[in-house]
């Protein structure tokens, strides 16, 4: 059976978005900081269609994750920022445009059922509104024979852990602290991991691989 596995940015104090998102900063006060390692990276440009970027050992880990991932599972605050009706979501058709940089199926979980709508570039989304166990069990249908992504936020990270579906985490910690904002770790409650991998950066930021 493939894996579920989650890779998310989070700071010193173990905040995932700074204080006070909203739609027109999503990532809150302060929350870019912890996503300019990856700004810098050349295979997350190529993700986004865009040129630049550096081959460094951020941008090598972010290939393996792209490489290695087969269909990717988000809440509905990552997909759109919204949380009603559909019709009265300005972002229904998500915060990445036309193209969206997954290239691969993606499902949303949500409290509001809408049709699966296709985007270009390969990647499909479908809306879930049966649970995180129907979300993963489409997901792996899904992404043939590969893992699958939790890819945000802070709560649906949360809830597969605290569901104990989560095999395997990547902190990449940014050297910042946020005072507040959207803790990871919410409702997960005590657990021990296994530390299988640690990769420092130039960059700053620490990446550390861990396992149930």
């Amino acid at each position: 059976m493939s894996a579920l596995i989650a890779a998310i940015s989070i700071s010193l104090d173990g905040y995932v978005a700074g204080p006070d998102q909203s739609a027109e900063d999503p990532l809150g006060k302060g929350g870019e900081q912890l996503h300019e390692w990856m700004f810098k990276a050349s295979s997350w440009h190529d993700e986004h269609r865009s040129e630049g970027g550096e081959d460094s050992v951020d941008s090598q880990l972010l290939a393996e994750l792209r490489e290695r991932v087969g269909a990717t599972i988000m809440g509905r605050g990552m997909y759109s920022g919204g949380s009603g009706a559909w019709a009265e979501d300005p972002r229904a058709a998500g915060w990445w445009g036309e193209d969206p940089p997954f290239h691969q199926p993606v499902f949303v979980l949500t409290s509001h059922a809408r049709d699966p709508l296709p985007m270009q570039g390969g990647t499909t989304y479908t809306f879930v509104p049966d649970g995180i166990e129907s979300a993963l069990e489409q997901a792996r249908a899904a992404a043939d024979g590969k893992d699958v992504h939790v890819a945000g936020g802070a709560a649906a990270i949360s809830q597969y852990m605290a569901a104990g579906l989560l095999d395997e985490l990547t902190l990449h910690i940014a050297p910042v602290l946020l005072g507040d904002g959207a803790r990871l770790f919410d409702g997960v409650g005590p657990r021990r991991m296994e530390r299988t991998r640690v990769i420092e950066s130039p960059s700053g930021v620490t990446h550390v691989v861990l396992r149930h």
